[in-house]
């Protein structure tokens, strides 16, 4: 039975999407008292719009650290897969054998050889070992792409996993470990007074030694509630659903998967507004051509779905990581990768939460001072 609300916790996470979820199961795993409080199901998600990639190549140019981040969690993925199945019985049907991104005419080809090349030259990234593949190569890995296709580049640390079943293992983790959830119940004040804070919420007071905000772009709101700084700049995305097909599909692309359902995911478009209420048939068109040029296969395919969603992105599209000076024991957390830092959240900054503190490579390079903004930095009173 959860606590009586407005009870004592270790920690109180606000935001039950993947990455407060991930965070949460994490301190539970550790033995922490932890309340969740999140919008629920009425809030707009941003994993709504999550493409579901476990994904490497490409991320980190002008951000090193972002790269080697990137690889310890897709190096990390497979002990966060076992061990929610172990505890919940759950598959998150996690496959890791390496992703492709496809290129269609030589401009394309050329532009992707570009960035992979600028990618290996930056100082200080991790090896990744993203290369380019001509056309003839991709064939023998993705043998129904069509004509137009002119090669790509692949990374082996990429892969996919069933993203929404990751969610609800998340969720069923937190009864095995004691957490309490309590939806709708979005924070609207957070207080510090001695040495513990105190959330109010539509449903009362939730008193917690340590606060982490993950509440993705309200996180831009909540965090000068605690002398922290979160700089987002949210973009919107569309997702195009297939009817079951046979399998063909054997590596997730950036912007096409197949899933374990059988399933065709196509999702490619960052468009900047915030209405999700309407789909422009525009954008999923061209979403869709440039599939079916990928795989012709897929034009033979009903579309069974489609959806708009508001992604979190912060303003520079890094993560943001920060603890508060002028509020000890309270932490920010924002990224538009929840489903590829899963492992990194649930194991490495959960246990930072857990001690008090997170590690100087971790703040030092994803604290939100890099945007150099008066009262971006963990001492501010922003």
């Amino acid at each position: 039975m959860p606590r009586k609300y407005g009870g004592e916790y270790d920690v109180a996470v606000v935001g039950g999407g993947l990455l407060g979820s991930a965070i949460a199961w994490g301190l539970g795993r550790l033995g922490k008292t932890v309340a969740v409080l999140d919008e629920g199901d009425i809030a707009k998600r941003a994993s709504r719009a999550n493409f579901a990639l476990v994904w490497v190549q490409s991320k980190g140019l002008g951000m090193p650290a972002y790269t080697g981040w990137t690889v310890r969690a897709s190096q990390a993925w497979p002990k966060l897969a076992a061990a929610l199945q172990q505890q919940t019985g759950l598959d998150v049907c996690l496959q890791q054998n390496g992703g492709f991104h496809l290129t269609l005419g030589d401009d394309e080809f050329a532009q992707r050889g570009q960035l992979v090349t600028r990618m290996h030259n930056q100082v200080g990234a991790a090896d990744y070992r993203m290369e380019m593949m001509s056309a003839s190569d991709v064939k023998k890995a993705l043998p129904l792409i069509g004509p137009e296709v002119s090669g790509g580049s692949f990374c082996p640390f990429d892969g996919h996993v069933n993203s929404l079943r990751t969610f609800r293992a998340f969720h069923a983790g937190f009864k095995a470990f004691g957490i309490d959830y309590f939806p709708e119940r979005p924070v609207s004040a957070i207080t510090r007074n001695d040495s513990e804070f105190r959330l109010t919420t539509p449903g009362g007071e939730i008193r917690s030694e340590k606060v982490v905000l993950a509440a993705g772009n309200a996180n831009q709101a909540l965090a000068p509630m605690v002398g922290l700084f979160a700089p987002m700049g949210p973009t919107r995305g569309q997702i195009v659903v297939t009817e079951r097909t046979m399998p063909f599909l054997p590596h997730p692309l950036t912007t096409i998967r197949q899933t374990d359902e059988g399933t065709v995911m196509i999702g490619d478009s960052k468009e900047d507004e915030l209405d999700d209420r309407v789909l422009k048939h525009p954008i999923s068109g061209v979403m869709a051509d440039r599939a079916q040029r990928m795989f012709p296969h897929l034009a033979r395919l009903n579309v069974v779905r489609s959806w708009a969603g508001i992604r979190v992105m912060p303003q520079d599209g890094f993560p943001i990581y920060d603890q508060s000076e002028a509020h000890p024991g309270a932490f920010v957390a924002c990224c538009h990768s929840g489903v590829t830092l899963a492992s990194n959240h649930a194991f490495d900054v959960a246990r930072m939460v857990a001690g008090g503190a997170l590690e100087p490579e971790l703040v030092g390079a994803f604290s939100a001072s890099r945007f150099g903004c008066e009262g971006a930095t963990n001492n501010s009173g922003y």
